[in-house]
């Protein structure tokens, strides 16, 4: 079976347009970085602190705008931190973890919205198709490196036609498969 990129996704934050106004002011505007894979999707020059009762972390904002906030850590930054992270799919945060943000204008105390992101893979309608699957099913998928090859499980299979294909693991997955920044995965049953 054809072979897709594995892309790691550290710690990142996800804001509103209000939020973003709190952060860092009045008529403030994200500052794109860098674009990443996904289109649309960029990261930004802006970073806030997320602070827990044990600790606190410097993340970047992903953006653009979003309806709800989110803060995407890894389970052992939430053990840091000093909170719950579930296992949740992106925009599913009903139920999570609350958190303070901090920015160079304002801050804010979210009632809701850490997760640890379900890993994951986008797909087009097509590329579902191609590697027979749908959306929601989750499969494995096999991802190599020189020493520390790993077969991922539930993998969750995202189709949405504005998607470009590529599985994001977070940095503590990539850690335990020596991934370093991007491998190759594929999918097996």
């Amino acid at each position: 079976m054809e072979k897709f990129i594995v892309e790691t996704s550290a710690r990142h934050i996800h804001v509103t347009k209000q939020q973003v106004e709190v952060l860092f002011g009045e008529n403030y505007k994200l500052t794109p970085k860098k674009d990443l894979s996904q289109p649309g999707q960029f990261l930004c020059e802006e970073k806030l602190t997320i602070v827990g009762p044990r600790s606190e972390l410097k993340a970047s904002i992903l953006g653009p705008e979003r309806k709800e906030a989110q803060v995407e850590i890894t389970l052992t930054e939430a053990r840091q931190l000093g909170v719950e992270a579930l296992i949740r799919e992106s925009g599913d945060i009903e139920g999570t973890s609350g958190i303070k943000l901090v920015g160079p204008n304002g801050e804010i105390e979210l009632e809701k919205g850490v997760i640890a992101a379900k890993r994951h893979i986008h797909m087009t309608p097509e590329d579902a198709k191609n590697y027979g699957v749908e959306n929601g099913q989750i499969v494995n998928v096999k991802v190599e490196t020189d020493e520390r090859s790993l077969v991922f499980g539930d993998t969750v299979v995202r189709v949405r036609e504005d998607f470009a294909l590529a599985m994001h693991i977070d940095t503590d997955e990539a850690n335990a498969a020596g991934v370093k920044g991007s491998a190759m995965g594929e999918i097996v049953k």
